[in-house]
């Protein structure tokens, strides 16, 4: 039976070696990482299949109804992450028990809807998705931590492109047991996922990767590690986490706009929907895409080309003159305002340490709940015209902040 060894980096950061994934918890990691994508594969539907449902709940809402519901749903998300990475890191609350609390809560959420309560679906719902969201992300960063945005991406991208085949499905087969049938589905899915939930011990490194030289050769690469290990309330006090909570509010805001008046903004519900399915699958694909453009051109960079795309977008949309016009928008508004957030949790451990990343992750995501109300209060609020005028502002104005970020202690030059 190997015996785990520990050894520090020329920084100080400790590593657990000498144990393979299996021997280590007894299970494979690659294992974990395809039950987290299954997981959110289910779970993302309550937040993109939303938009594919409208239409058809219009006779019983009105659209800032709706619109609102949805923000609600996008706080409570959101709003969860932190709670749930809190518990965790105490030990007060396994990542299978959290998978199992979410899978029965998403159910809930879609059943509710089914039965006419909207606030039920935004609480139960988004509740759900958060804990599922958080524990799925925080599971996979601690199997790969020599690969954290690449696997984050890819398990990330899951929540949103895999309500495509939902929203197509709402298109066509929307009716009395459409939502029963797919809040069960969610809840089975996220269930069988979560039993195959399990951490690794604290500080794990797989043995095939020396990682006194993973550490200094990170030190060479744009994407380097945190000077320090930040708590929340000290990464609280610095400048860059407040340029980047306000970037990533802004494209939540924009994101959430685009997913709700798309298809009404189109006219046409086939159409409408088809173009709602190709902004989730840009958003789900392109963050495995842009994971793999800032681990060569940096995070910070990659971060403000999203969402200046982001923004690019909402003019393209709003001025398209045909069908091709209308894709190539909504394409781009997948790629821009959905691809921050897998940057998100890369970005968040290497300017404030993988220590307490998985708690500043979670303070930092409740920028989407910020996006969210700032959607529903400005954006829904308008018509068209000027609403996706503005959606390209905020689009750009998140550039704009996250342009200004630079690693804590370390000089920008």
């Amino acid at each position: 039976m190997p015996v785990a060894t520990y050894v520090r980096d020329h920084a100080g950061r400790l590593y657990r070696v000498g144990e393979t994934d299996v021997e280590a918890s007894g299970r494979s990691r690659r294992t974990v990482l395809w039950a987290a994508w299954a997981a959110m594969l289910a779970a993302g539907i309550g937040q993109y299949g939303f938009g594919a449902l409208i239409p058809q709940l219009q006779d019983r809402w009105s659209v800032p109804e709706l619109f609102w519901a949805l923000a609600l749903w996008t706080v409570c998300q959101a709003g969860t992450a932190f709670p749930a990475a809190w518990l965790r890191e105490r030990k007060r609350l396994t990542s299978t028990g959290a998978m199992w609390i979410g899978a029965v809560l998403c159910g809930a959420g879609l059943l509710t809807l089914g039965q006419g309560r909207l606030v039920g679906y935004a609480i139960l719902g988004g509740v759900g998705a958060g804990l599922v969201y958080a524990t799925c992300l925080g599971v996979v960063v601690r199997w790969y931590p020599e690969r954290v945005t690449r696997k984050v991406a890819f398990v990330s991208g899951a929540f949103a492109y895999g309500s495509v085949p939902f929203v197509l499905a709402a298109g066509l087969f929307f009716g009395g047991g459409f939502l029963l049938q797919a809040g069960i589905a969610i809840a089975v899915v996220v269930a069988v996922a979560g039993a195959m939930m399990k951490e690794p011990p604290e500080h794990w490194w797989p043995p095939h990767i020396p990682p006194r030289e993973w550490a200094l050769d990170r030190a060479r690469v744009p994407n380097r590690s945190a000077l320090k290990e930040f708590r929340t309330h000290e990464a609280m006090r610095c400048a860059t986490f407040w340029w980047l909570y306000g970037g990533v509010a802004f494209a939540a805001a924009v994101s959430l706009y685009d997913l709700v008046y798309l298809p009404l903004f189109v006219g046409d519900e086939v159409l409408g929907g088809v173009a709602l399915a190709t902004l989730a699958a840009a958003t789900g694909t392109g963050r495995v895409l842009v994971g793999w453009i800032s681990d060569r051109a940096g995070r910070r960079k990659a971060l403000v080309w999203t969402l200046a795309t982001g923004g690019l977008a909402q003019f393209v949309l709003l001025y398209s003159q045909n069908v091709a016009g209308l894709l190539i928008g909504a394409t781009l508004a997948g790629l821009g305002t959905g691809c921050c957030y897998s940057l998100l949790v890369g970005v968040t451990r290497e300017y404030f340490g993988e220590t307490n990343g998985a708690q500043n992750f979670g303070v930092l995501y409740t920028a989407k709940a910020a996006g969210a109300l700032l959607a529903a209060v400005v954006l829904a609020s308008q018509g068209p015209a000027f609403a996706f005028i503005a959606a390209g502002v905020l689009g750009l104005a998140g550039a704009v902040l996250t342009a200004h970020l630079s690693q804590p202690g370390r000089p920008r030059l």
